[in-house]
C-alpha cells in the first residue's frame, strides 16, 4: 500500500515554517526571558479558563490543574507506573455506610484563592450550583456542556459546616472520586468581579491553583504567573511565567519549537523526531490509559449495524504499518485497553491484518466490486490525544479502500468534533456522518466503558455517540457500579471488554504513546502515565 497521502501530512517543509504567522500567532512576542516556560499545544483556541475546560484533556491539562485545584487529583510525580488519586482540597472523602449514593468529603483547612478568599464549603457549593443547578443565578450553560460528560450522575450536593461537603449521585457509583478530578473549584465574588458574566470570567478567572492568571486571548494565548502563595508549598512552579499558545498544525509547532519560539510541544510530527533528537531536544513519551477509535454508528440506516461490516473494517487495517508510519509512537489498537490489562479478558476475535478474510466478510454482507459501501466519517485536524488524526485517517481511508469500503472524511475544528460527539449519532451537527474518531482516555469502569455503552449514556445524558444498546451489557455495567472487591470488579469488566472485542463494536486503531518534544533548556519534567501532566517541577535555563 502507498502511504504518500499519509505522509505528506507527516512531512516538514518550508511552508511550516510559516503556519504560525498564518495562524495569526505572534510567536516572536512570545520569545521571553529564561524561567518562562512557552508550550504549543495542539488545539486551535486556548482552553477555557473558567475551571471546567473545553478542548477535552488538553484543556484540563493546560487551563484547569494548573490555575485551579480539584477536590481529588492525580499524583502526577512519576513516570514508572500508572497515576493514581491523591487528595487535594478534600483531605479525605467516603462513601456515607447508611446511603451509599452519598460521598462525604473533608476540606483543606485554610487555602486561599489568587485573590486572597480563604476556600469553604460555600465555595463548593457554589461550583457544584454553576455547573449543575439550572435555576441557579450563576448556571454556567458552558461548564455544565464539559462537566455533564465527565459527572453525568450527580443529582444532589451541599454543606456540612465550613469544612464539610457532600455530594449524592443518581445511583451508587464509586467511580465518583475519579470524576471529581476534572472539575477546578471556584468562588462566588470572582464571578461577581468579572460583572456576573461567565464569558468576562474568562479574562478574570480565579482558582486556588499553582499558576494565577495574567493574561487571556483565547485565539492567541493564555499567560499564567507562579503563585508564591499556593498552599502546597512542594508544587510551587519552578518557572516563573507559563505561556500557552494554539498551534494546530504538527509541523507548525516543530518549527516553533525548533526556532526557540516554544521550549516545549505537544504531538511533534512523527517523520521529526529523530532530526529531533539529532539536534539535541528531548522527545518523551510514554504509555498511558488511552485509544485511538473510531466510533461506529449503531442507528437506522448505518451500514455499521452489520456485525461482519465493523470485522471486516478492523481486519483491513494494517497496524504495524501504521505504527511504522508513525515512528513507533503508537502500540498496535488491540481494544479499548491493550492485552494485558486487568479489564482485557479473553476475546475470540483477533484483530490482525488479514484483508482476504475482510473481504469475504463483506461479500456475506453483500458488498463487493460493484457494489462498494460508502460512508462518512468525523475526523479532527488536530486535538487532545488525537495523536495525527489526518495522516491515520488517511492511511486507514486507504486500507478500507482495499477491501471495498469508500470512505469520506467530514473534518471539524476538535472543539466542534467534542460537540459532535456529545450530541450521538444521527444529530445535525454530525453532519450525515456514520462514524467518528475520537480519542479515549480508559481512567476508570465509567469512562472505559459505561459512558461510551451503556444504553443510558446516548445523548443528552453522556457520550454513547452510536447509541449502542444491549440490555444485558447493561445488567453487568449496573453490578459493575455497585461491586466493592476490585478483584471482582476487574472480572466483570473483562466479559465487557471480551464482548466489546468480539462484538467489533468499534474500530480499533491506536493506543498512544504521548510523545511531546521540549527545549534542551527545559529540566524537571516527569511524564506521568495520565492524559494530566504537572508542569510546576518545570524549569526553564
Amino acid at each position: 500500500m502507498s502511504n504518500e497521502i499519509s505522509r505528506r501530512h507527516l512531512l516538514l517543509g518550508s511552508a511550516a515554517s510559516l503556519a504560525p504567522a498564518l495562524l495569526g500567532l505572534d510567536l516572536a512576542n512570545a520569545q521571553t526571558p529564561s524561567g518562562v516556560l512557552r508550550v504549543g499545544m495542539t488545539v486551535a483556541a486556548v482552553p477555557a479558563s473558567n475551571g471546567i475546560p473545553d478542548q477535552g484533556g488538553e484543556g484540563a491539562r493546560f487551563m484547569n490543574v494548573t490555575l485551579y485545584d480539584q477536590l481529588v487529583a492525580w499524583d502526577l510525580a512519576r513516570a514508572d507506573k500508572p497515576a493514581s488519586l491523591m487528595p487535594c482540597l478534600a483531605t479525605s472523602w467516603n462513601a456515607d455506610a447508611a446511603n451509599p449514593k452519598r460521598w462525604h468529603f473533608k476540606l483543606r483547612e485554610g487555602v486561599k484563592f489568587h485573590d486572597g478568599h480563604v476556600l469553604t464549603s460555600d465555595d463548593l457549593v457554589f461550583s457544584f450550583d454553576r455547573a449543575f443547578k439550572r435555576d441557579a443565578p450563576w448556571f454556567d450553560q458552558r461548564a455544565y456542556s464539559q462537566a455533564l460528560p465527565q459527572i453525568p450522575g450527580v443529582v444532589a450536593w451541599g454543606a456540612e459546616g465550613p469544612l464539610g461537603f457532600w455530594v449524592e449521585t443518581a445511583t451508587v457509583d464509586g467511580t465518583l472520586p475519579y470524576a471529581l478530578t476534572w472539575m477546578g473549584v471556584v468562588h462566588r465574588g470572582a464571578w461577581e468581579a468579572a460583572g456576573k458574566d461567565w464569558s468576562a470570567y474568562n479574562n478574570k478567572a480565579v482558582g486556588t491553583g499553582p499558576w494565577k492568571l495574567e493574561s487571556y486571548s483565547q485565539r492567541e494565548r493564555a499567560v499564567l504567573v507562579r503563585n508564591d502563595a499556593y498552599w502546597n508549598k512542594a508544587r510551587i512552579p519552578k518557572a516563573a511565567k507559563l505561556v500557552l499558545m494554539p498551534i494546530p498544525d504538527a509541523n507548525a509547532r516543530v518549527a516553533a519549537l525548533r526556532s526557540g519560539q516554544v521550549d516545549f510541544i505537544e504531538a511533534p510530527a512523527p517523520d521529526t523526531v529523530p532530526s529531533l533528537r539529532a539536534a539535541g531536544f528531548q522527545v518523551i513519551s510514554n504509555v498511558y490509559p488511552h485509544n485511538w477509535t473510531w466510533f461506529l454508528a449503531q442507528v437506522p440506516g448505518s451500514p455499521w449495524n452489520d456485525v461482519r461490516v465493523r470485522k471486516a473494517a478492523n481486519l483491513g487495517i494494517d497496524r504495524a504499518s501504521l505504527k511504522t508510519l508513525l515512528g513507533g509512537m503508537m502500540v498496535e489498537g488491540q481494544g479499548i485497553v491493550p492485552a494485558g490489562h486487568p479489564w482485557y479478558g479473553k476475546p475470540t476475535f483477533q484483530l490482525t491484518h488479514d484483508p482476504d478474510a475482510a473481504r469475504k466478510l463483506m461479500a456475506e454482507a453483500g458488498f463487493g466490486p460493484r457494489n462498494r459501501l460508502k460512508t462518512k466519517v468525523a475526523i479532527s485536524s488536530s486535538g487532545s490525544g488525537q495523536m495525527q488524526p489526518l495522516a491515520m485517517n488517511e492511511f486507514i481511508q486507504q486500507s478500507l479502500g482495499e477491501i471495498g469500503i469508500d470512505v469520506e472524511f467530514e473534518v471539524f475544528e476538535w472543539q466542534a468534533l467534542i460537540e459532535a460527539w456529545k450530541a450521538g449519532a444521527g444529530a445535525p451537527n454530525c453532519r450525515g456522518c456514520m462514524a467518528l474518531n475520537i480519542s479515549q482516555g480508559p481512567f476508570d469502569p465509567f469512562r472505559a466503558f459505561a459512558r461510551i455503552l451503556q444504553t443510558n449514556m446516548a445523548s443528552p445524558a453522556g457520550v454513547n455517540w452510536s447509541k449502542f444498546s444491549d440490555p444485558e451489557l447493561d445488567k453487568i455495567f449496573a453490578q459493575i457500579q455497585t461491586e466493592t472487591s476490585a478483584a471482582k470488579q476487574d472480572a466483570l469488566l473483562s466479559q465487557v471488554h471480551g464482548q466489546v472485542v468480539d462484538r467489533a463494536l468499534f474500530l480499533f486503531a491506536a493506543h498512544d504513546m504521548n510523545p511531546r518534544a521540549l527545549s534542551p533548556k527545559v529540566k524537571g519534567f516527569v511524564q506521568a502515565q495520565s492524559w494530566f501532566q504537572d508542569l510546576t517541577p518545570i524549569s526553564v535555563g
